[in-house]
């Protein structure tokens, strides 16, 4: 079916701008697949079912906006962790900021290299699990990104890792526009880490494909970066084995438009995928998460918990699915939103589902949005708590759920410190 003229107009500007990286066989089979993928669907349009609460217009345009760099004034995130860091300027790897890609029971290789080889176990991940991740939801900007990444990282865990892996990207340029794809395979048994953090791109267009084969577990917690003016599309893409763990956490501060999509199939037995986020927006701010878990198999645990802290017109969305297989009996499924919108011009938007085709089952959804609680606020200011920091002390606990779900009790608190300290400067 043809389509839309309007939609035909956009992809077919924003496709002249890109070259698809040239490589060995099994890479530009995946690109071109992933590329008749985006003529099929289209780019994203605000007419689009999943996109009726976030304008992709900045996304899918045929040239990036400009977006003016930005001094924290402030410690990286996770600067103090033992890790190796594989660091990405705008978008392009760079060996002398980077780590040594070598650590015990892992092996890191880049995109950009191992595309250009004809054979490589990469092959039976890279675009796979995001083609799979178009069914039933069209994502053509994850398409998109399978076709035309230059770079990236793929990383294969066999054992235990010693430290994290932490993936930095530097936004130097205004004009940036960057295009990553990282391929992570944990084989059974197998343990990892994974950090993120950083601006990356005045425009950002990521994709993660994960396999987690059985027993095996990936912790994952993101930190995005503070440039207020970049625009990011994110998706994960997760596939998880039998008795497997996959936990995710995104921290969002700033950033005029961000778009975070997770889509997990828990395809073996006693599998456990937890997805979870807190952001604070300030003003000219539109944070969306979008989230897709898939029970297909028996007795998987599933949770979804996102808290959004919104004010001077920020906008949240939340739009998350839980899809229960016809025979995947003992699910239990979890997912809450929540928002605290801290004025009368902030807005959340949320849209929970549930679809269940098995009949022994706890699945659960709830969304709720509201103001600071005035006897809290109350309490606090009458044992000597300036309002302010009443007010932040309750933040901090409003998010604390969404917190609580990093394992890592060390990177948990480094999580509530960024917090604390992005309060404090707005008071």
């Amino acid at each position: 079916m043809a389509l839309p003229d309007l939609k035909q107009t956009a992809t077919d500007a924003r496709l002249a701008t890109l070259s698809m990286p040239v490589g060995g066989v099994w890479a530009s089979e995946a690109r071109k697949a992933a590329l008749a993928r985006v003529q099929s669907m289209g780019l994203p349009a605000r007419r689009d079912e999943y996109w009726k609460y976030t304008d992709p217009a900045r996304l899918t345009a045929a040239v990036a906006q400009p977006a003016a760099l930005f001094d924290p004034q402030e410690a990286p995130v996770f600067g103090d962790v033992d890790r190796l860091k594989v660091v990405f300027v705008d978008g392009v790897f760079d060996a002398e900021k980077s780590d040594t890609l070598a650590m015990d029971h892992v092996e890191i290789e880049r995109l950009a290299e191992v595309g250009s080889h004809d054979i490589h176990w990469a092959k039976d991940v890279y675009g796979v699990l995001e083609e799979r991740g178009q069914t039933p939801v069209h994502r053509p900007l994850a398409a998109l990104n399978t076709a035309f990444a230059t770079d990236g990282i793929v990383v294969r865990v066999t054992g235990k890792a010693p430290k994290p892996i932490s993936l930095v990207y530097l936004h130097t340029d205004e004009a940036s526009d960057a295009i990553l794809h990282h391929v992570v395979k944990v084989e059974s048994g197998a343990e990892l880490t994974l950090l993120e953090n950083g601006p990356a791109a005045a425009r950002f267009n990521k994709c993660m494909e994960v396999e987690i084969a059985d027993g095996g577990t990936l912790h994952h917690v993101r930190a995005q970066g503070r440039d207020h003016e970049r625009q990011a599309a994110t998706h994960m893409f997760a596939r998880l084995g039998a008795a497997s763990v996959f936990k995710s956490f995104t921290l969002t501060v700033n950033g005029v438009l961000t778009r975070n999509e997770v889509v997990v199939e828990l395809t073996g037995d006693e599998g456990i995928a937890h997805v979870a986020g807190a952001c604070m927006g300030d003003g000219d701010f539109l944070h969306d998460d979008t989230v897709f878990i898939t029970h297909d198999a028996l007795n998987c645990e599933s949770r979804q918990v996102f808290k959004k802290v919104l004010r001077n017109g920020a906008t949240g969305v939340f739009q998350g699915k839980i899809l229960v297989k016809q025979g995947a009996q003992k699910t239990d499924g979890y997912q809450i939103s929540q928002s605290l919108l801290l004025d009368d011009d902030s807005q959340f938007l949320a849209k929970p589902e549930l679809e269940i085709y098995a009949d022994d089952v706890a699945c659960s959804h709830g969304s709720t949005s509201g103001a600071i609680d005035e006897e809290g606020l109350f309490y606090l200011r009458s044992r000597g708590v300036p309002e302010a920091e009443a007010t932040d002390l309750m933040v901090i606990a409003f998010l604390a759920e969404a917190i609580q779900e990093i394992e890592d009790e060390d990177l948990g608190a480094e999580i509530f410190d960024r917090i604390s300290n992005w309060l404090s400067r707005r008071r």
